[in-house]
């Protein structure tokens, strides 16, 4: 949802950051292998496609790849579903601020609850093709002027929240108010594109409303996914009243929450609901770490978990276990410091000097993946429509070429096997907030990298908590990122990434000729157009060697067999399965 932009914390939003820990972005790419399509179902089978439903945690030989921007959530209409039953879940974190529109409150584990009892207002393809309102909160949304920018919504009549008080036009203004930026008394995740809106008004009845932009944004769909409460209008209400409360009764979803606590959260059908029954009677999530996940679902305390290598190996000698995986929507990335680093042919040696293959090779060890190809956007997966490899060709992988970028910049080979000018050795440290063995990995694999080509690199292992204060201050050379898309406009946030003058631009680099390029993309309505000027964006951006794509991690997870429509679906669900809108649909195959 467009109210939720690129965050520098381990939350995948809108265009999330990761977290720069190399760990963590393993943790999120738990699936890899030697891309052989070739598997055995467990009975002996050949699987030369992955199924819908995924493949049995017993295959052998090896996975077979997943269609780019397909879905795999066992997909099944809704008289395949059983009526009852329950569903255990783990999440990273409950509350303690429900608000999903605070800055608080913009994280991924946020995102999961609010989907089962919030409104969610489109609905998205996996391949980010297709964007539809909802119809249970939208029966029309149209634009009726592109001067000035005029979109007209229309709300389902029986929409209501759990008080019943209509879900109508004032549910929009709430939001607008609450985003703009105007009241300095709120603290939302952005403003991005609410700040463009100079109206939200009631249209012909309290269920049309009509929204005025004073100047153009696009594309609108990326506002008001969700709706604020207009009960928790008030700035003191938005910033502290959704505090370790959930506020079901202001909630509009299939489901409503049942009980809660600091580490378990049930829902349980909404009476009040007025689209599709839901499935399920309960569903139950508990708070637990990642390394947890694997113990848990052995022991059947929950029924789905991401399969990294370990829980792999776990559940080979499980039965009833089905692995599901597709393309992510996630780029991994590491990060040079400009400020720290301000040489850009020290960057490009840099750049030039690390092996990018090597480094998903490592990330993807064990997992039985092998990339299509290195990503060659930040921001761009590469089965989304319009993808270009914007990496400048000269910043292919060569120790000989990093060389000759130095050399031909006047740094010359010392005795000590490293370059340097000046008499400053071209030394440079790499960041990270883990010592765990794949992360280490990395890091002595850029290591030797950097001394193949007369760089000298260094590692920097620093406590986990130290992450925010490390970004926020800018206190470090080269750090690793990554940056996940919400919905399949992540392109609009590129200014967040790429501007000079936002504070989310990690690599301190940028000119104003090119953040005017940025800029405009939100001006640009044709999304085509759009995404071709963003490679040219990209492009430039890419000329000062500080933001590199290396890596696209696949989602994988075990699943408990029969579970349905719940999976990894592109943009069509979370980074944890859970589908972004029709939730009631979740149950277990008839």
């Amino acid at each position: 949802m467009r109210s939720n932009p690129m965050r520098i914390t381990t939350a995948a939003v809108r265009l999330a950051a990761i977290v720069a820990s190399m760990a963590t972005i393993v943790a999120l790419a738990a699936c890899g292998g030697n891309g052989s399509t070739n598997a055995a179902n467990g009975t002996g089978a050949a699987v030369s496609e992955e199924p819908s439903a995924g493949v049995p945690s017993n295959y052998s030989g090896s996975f077979p790849k997943p269609v780019q921007g397909k879905a795999y959530n066992n997909t099944l209409a809704r008289d395949k579903v059983k009526d009852g039953g329950t569903l255990n879940l783990a999440i990273g974190e409950i509350g303690p601020d429900w608000n999903r529109f605070t800055i608080a409150g913009n994280t991924t584990s946020m995102a999961d609850l609010w989907a089962f009892y919030m409104p969610q207002l489109y609905t998205y393809s996996p391949d980010g093709g297709d964007v539809e309102p909802n119809a249970d909160y939208l029966t029309k949304v149209e634009q009726t002027s592109d001067s000035p920018e005029t979109i007209v919504y229309t709300l389902n009549g029986k929409a209501a929240w759990n008080d019943g008080t209509p879900i109508d036009y004032t549910a929009f203004v709430s939001t607008w108010k609450a985003m703009s930026g105007a009241d300095p008394a709120y603290s939302p995740s952005t403003t991005d594109g609410y700040s463009n809106i100079a109206s939200v008004e009631r249209g012909a009845t309290d269920k049309e409303v009509k929204v005025t932009f004073k100047t153009p944004f696009y594309p609108y769909q990326t506002l008001f996914s969700s709706l604020l409460p207009p009960q928790s209008a008030s700035a003191d209400v938005f910033t502290n009243g959704w505090q370790k409360n959930p506020h079901s009764e202001w909630g509009a979803g299939p489901y409503k929450i049942g009980s809660l606590d600091d580490s378990q959260v049930t829902f349980v059908p909404n009476e009040k609901w007025w689209g599709n029954k839901a499935k399920l009677d309960k569903i139950t999530f508990r708070q637990m770490e990642d390394a947890a996940q694997a113990n848990a679902f052995q022991n059947g305390e929950i029924d789905v978990a991401a399969a990294g290598a370990n829980l792999l190996k776990t559940v080979k000698d499980m039965s009833g276990v089905q692995l599901r995986r597709s393309y992510g929507t996630s780029v991994s990335t590491y990060t040079i410091n400009a400020k720290n680093v301000p040489d850009v042919a020290v960057r490009k040696a840099i750049v030039q000097a690390i092996d990018r293959q090597s480094l998903a090779n490592i990330s993807y060890a064990g997992i039985d993946w092998t990339p299509d190809a290195l990503p060659g956007s930040a921001l761009i997966p590469t089965f989304r429509a319009g993808y270009e490899d914007n990496m400048p060709t000269d910043a292919a992988f060569s120790a000989d070429n990093a060389k000759k970028t130095l050399e031909a910049a006047g740094y010359t080979m010392g005795s000590d096997g490293y370059y340097a000018k000046d008499g400053q050795t071209v030394s440079v440290k790499y960041t990270t907030f883990s010592d765990a063995a794949t992360t280490k990995a990395i890091a002595n694999a850029i290591i030797k990298m950097g001394k193949d080509a007369g760089i000298r690199i260094e590692g920097d292992i620093r406590a986990s908590n130290d992450f925010s204060t490390t970004l926020s201050t800018g206190d470090f050379q080269i750090v690793g990122l990554g940056y996940a898309s919400g919905d399949p406009f992540n392109y609009v946030s590129a200014c967040q990434v790429y501007c000079s003058t936002s504070q989310a631009n990690l690599s301190f680099t940028g000119s104003a000729e090119n953040d005017e390029r940025l800029k405009a993309l939100t001006a640009t309505k044709d999304q085509a157009e759009a995404i071709r000027n963003f490679n040219e964006a990209e492009k430039k951006a890419q000329e000062q060697y500080a933001q590199i794509p290396y890596a696209a991690p696949p989602i994988t997870l075990a699943v408990k067999e029969g579970l349905a429509n719940f999976g990894p679906a592109g943009f069509s669900s979370s980074s944890d399965g859970i589908p972004l809108f029709h939730t009631e649909d979740i149950g277990w195959q008839a």
